[in-house]
């Protein structure tokens, strides 16, 4: 009997396509499942303000590489910890820096990027680039380029804040700093910033155990803004220096120290928080320095001692210069454009003011307050505080636009003393300060051979102009007295040694 057999290679040929067709049908089973699975699902979006977006971080830094034009990127993420997704309506960049900023979220660029999806639980990146050119001037490219990434979504509003550096500039704390707050110490040392490239302050610097000295043209610039520290600070841009810490600012007449904010636009005021010398420090030194664009330009607190000359403070939101229960003197300077008192000498202390200049002119304070007494509630209802306060001021001028450019209080009895002023060869404005529950007297036991000065009186070359020098039919012309300690004036201009000019100025015939 013949049995008839496949050959075993036809076989095996039967048996791989029979497997590859079973195959085909498992694989066309699963995608179909897939594909019924995928259609059926509907993605779903919170529309709750209270579903929130979180973030790596809230402030992206950008480490600047300054010797050529340099393109920086960095990136964070985005969360979205929610249980439904989260449509964000549109990302943009905002700020008066923005377009040295660009972005890429999650893969889409442009300048309004809208409707980017985050499913649950899930996160996507954004890349920012940031574009410098450090041989730019300060009019195109600040020293800090600032901008905000700002989401918008469900009615929230976020942002994450950029920053670069866009001048080639010592910066203060560097772009690779944790925080915003700098502390200099060297073990009661001196710590010289005399690298002919400006600094930069961005936040707040802390002095201890250290002198900092500013050479002969020196320029900081100082970043001002809300703060975002640990010291509950308001204003960032603050110089503070402890007991150990000093300041030793030595400016020439040719080479002025410049201490001032970062902008650059003219005449504004009150954008950092100023230089505040603490309790129990010094001494400091303030030689030919420009001091501008504070909130307080300079304070010195309690038992703290300090000298300023040939210097000048101006466009401060409040007091030029602030001192409480301090140790001051004040020679050949200027101060202008305050929102407050000039010069505001308060809860006691010794101040000697010579040949000063204090313009208070377009606001409703003093040009020089005066008084012994802290009080510790606004009202001064509970705790009040006083203090021995003894003031010489010479050939000064303390005039504005109110009625009083003087102020002086006396918290304590008569009897106690805590009160001695004097003051000689000085203009001055007052009328109710002569009121007879004020100083009546004080032309006769106050202020000497004093002068008043009445709005529209010939004092200044041009008070609009902020220029300070003495007309040539001035009031001031002559009426001083000589001073043998100080022989010349705010521009350097020696001082007649017999019939000097009252005011920093001394005018040239």
């Amino acid at each position: 009997m013949r049995v008839n057999r496949e050959k075993p290679s036809n076989f095996f040929e039967k048996t791989r396509k029979y497997y590859h067709q079973v195959s085909l049908c498992f694989l066309a089973i699963v995608c179909g499942v897939l594909l019924c699975t995928s259609s059926c699902y509907k993605e779903k979006f919170t529309t709750d303000g209270g579903d929130m977006l979180t973030y790596s971080l809230d402030t992206l830094t950008f480490d600047t590489v300054f010797t050529q034009i340099s393109t920086v990127t960095r990136y964070f993420k985005v969360y979205n910890p929610n249980n439904l997704s989260v449509r964000i309506d549109q990302v943009t960049l905002t700020g008066p820096n923005a377009d040295f900023f660009t972005l890429n979220v999650d893969g889409f660029t442009g300048d309004i990027i809208q409707d980017v999806e985050i499913r649950p639980n899930d996160s996507i990146y954004v890349f920012a680039e940031a574009t410098i050119d450090p041989d730019q001037p300060l009019s195109v490219s600040p020293f800090i380029l600032e901008a905000d990434a700002e989401f918008q979504y469900n009615g929230n509003i976020q942002k994450t804040k950029l920053i670069a550096w866009g001048q080639n500039a010592n910066y203060i704390p560097g772009p690779d700093a944790s925080n915003r707050i700098s502390l200099l110490t060297c073990d009661l040392g001196e710590e010289v910033w005399d690298d002919p490239r400006p600094y930069v302050l961005y936040g707040t610097l802390l002095i201890d155990s250290c002198t900092l000295v500013l050479p002969p043209g020196t320029r900081l610039y100082v970043h001002g803004g809300i703060a975002n520290n640990q010291l509950g600070i308001y204003n960032e841009g603050l110089i503070y220096t402890f007991p150990d810490g000093r300041i030793e600012v030595r400016g020439t007449l040719a080479e002025p120290v410049l201490i001032r904010d970062d902008r650059i636009e003219p005449d504004h005021s009150g954008e950092w928080a100023g230089i505040r010398l603490g309790p129990e420090s010094g001494p400091h030194s303030f030689s030919h320095m420009r001091l501008s664009n504070a909130r307080t330009g300079l304070a010195t607190d309690s038992a703290s001692v300090v000298s300023i000359d040939h210097s000048s403070i101006a466009y401060t939101n409040g007091p030029g210069f602030f001192a409480r229960h301090a140790t001051a003197t004040i020679s050949n300077c200027l101060f202008y454009e305050n929102g407050s008192q000039s010069v505001a000498l308060t809860y006691g202390g010794d101040y000697e003011v010579a040949y000063t200049t204090m313009a208070s002119f377009g606001n409703d304070r003093e040009a020089l307050l005066i008084n012994n007494f802290y009080c510790s509630d606004p009202l001064c209802q509970e705790g009040l505080f006083l203090n021995q306060m003894n003031a010489r001021v010479y050939n000064s001028l303390m005039v504005g636009s109110s009625r009083d450019e003087v102020w002086m209080v006396d918290a304590a009895a008569p009897e106690e003393g805590l009160l001695d002023v004097q003051m000689f060869n000085s203009i001055v404005v007052v009328d109710e300060l002569l009121d007879p529950d004020n100083f009546p007297d004080f032309f006769e036991s106050i202020c000497m051979d004093c002068l008043t000065y009445r709005f529209g009186d010939t004092l200044f070359v041009d008070i609009a102009m902020d220029d300070y020098h003495l007309d040539s039919l001035s009031l001031a012309e002559e009426k001083a007295i000589p001073l043998i300690e100080y022989t010349d004036d705010f521009d350097g201009q020696i001082r007649d040694m017999l019939l000097p000019d009252i005011g920093c100025y001394e005018y040239l015939y």
